[in-house]
């Protein structure tokens, strides 16, 4: 188990994933004063969703599992607000909370990467033309915040996580992927997600009966 600064959101923070900031309470300013003192590599913080409650104020309720996210770019605005850009980098559970003191803190444990083999790969090919429908599909209903015509990395782990992450899933579904363990379970749970987006984008598009 290891210390880490806990950032609660409420979103689901996926590998890979890019993550805009803008960090205006107190406490999360003090945060990002204190690790951007720190060499870049150690710049990194914890992300869970908050489950029920608010972002702002605290008091809210977590979730145990999340991501390692680390500053790629951070800048002090004049009144000491932050405008930051972060990544996710590799799943978390957290064993404990500790006191917000002077922001909310966990001991955490770093859960193993999974490994991607061929038939992951394979699997994972047969999905992708399932999501480009879908996102042609929302396309079509107004949606354009992904486009079809989407790439994914070559490496085979970061393209899994992409998939995820390109697929506008319900953030309770994106977190019940993100704590699941291995790809084939994880691509498996995956496919019964899509199939649900995918009748309900379906009937959103035949319009009411």
């Amino acid at each position: 188990m290891r210390g880490l600064p806990m950032f609660p959101l409420g979103t689901v923070l996926m590998p890979h994933m890019v993550l805009p900031l803008h960090v205006f309470e107190p406490r999360y300013r003090h945060l990002f004063r204190q690790l951007m003192d720190e060499a870049p590599e150690d710049r990194t913080f914890g992300v869970v969703r908050i489950t029920a409650g608010d972002e702002v104020g605290g008091g809210e309720h977590r979730a145990d599992v999340g991501t390692v996210a680390r500053i790629l770019q951070a800048e002090e605005l004049p009144d000491g607000r932050w405008l930051a850009v972060t990544v996710g980098t590799r799943r978390l559970r957290v064993a404990a909370w500790w006191p917000d003191d002077p922001y909310p803190q966990a001991g955490v444990e770093l859960l193993a990467e999974d490994g991607v083999d061929d038939g992951v790969v394979a699997r994972r090919d047969l999905l992708v033309p399932r999501v480009r429908r879908l996102l042609a599909l929302r396309s079509e209903l107004g949606d354009t915040t992904v486009p079809s015509t989407f790439e994914l990395s070559a490496d085979p782990a970061t393209s899994c996580w992409q998939l995820l992450v390109l697929t506008p899933l319900p953030e309770e579904a994106a977190e019940r992927l993100l704590g699941t363990d291995g790809w084939d379970q994880r691509l498996d749970a995956f496919g019964a997600e899509l199939a649900a987006l995918e009748a309900a984008g379906a009937d959103e598009l035949r319009g009411p009966r």
